[in-house]
């Protein structure tokens, strides 16, 4: 339904109603003084049109709308309510030189951790592959005597 705009003269406010399209045209009381008060045209007017889920204004001019900001394109991947070229990506502050030593060292030791279990597996493998080849290597049958 639709959004209209009704003017009072007694007490000169201006108020919005929405309700459908056959009863515009008829009085509608005022929310203040409870006075019968005529539509006026709206003082402005905006639409959207919904495409591929973001609202775009009409005329369509190519653009697309984000939180009421708008959009030259929409993004292949983003968070919901964000859009990069609305939400400006906070930039971190440079680590002190202790912080960062201790990370470098973190991740020296996680490498050091996964390289022993990389290791690890690849000798479990080995000795699983060799029992397995130790299980079906045939016996040696003694050859029958004639």
């Amino acid at each position: 339904m639709p959004l209209y705009e009704y003017l009072c003269e007694d007490c000169e406010g201006i108020f919005e109603v929405v309700r459908p399209i056959r009863e515009a045209p008829e009085p509608q009381p005022c929310p203040e003084c409870d006075e019968e008060c005529e539509r006026v045209m709206p003082s402005a007017f905006s639409a959207f049109v919904m495409r591929q889920g973001y609202p775009r204004r009409i005329p369509d001019r190519g653009n697309y709308w984000h939180l009421g900001q708008e959009v030259t394109y929409l993004p292949k991947k983003a968070r919901p309510y964000e859009h990069p070229q609305v939400t400006k990506r906070r930039e971190q502050e440079p680590l002190a030189t202790q912080d960062y030593t201790d990370l470098v060292d973190q991740k020296i030791a996680e490498r050091r951790i996964a390289r022993e279990d990389r290791r690890k597996e690849r000798e479990l493998k080995k000795d699983r592959m060799a029992k397995k080849a130790k299980e079906l290597k045939p016996a040696a049958h003694p050859k029958p005597r004639s």
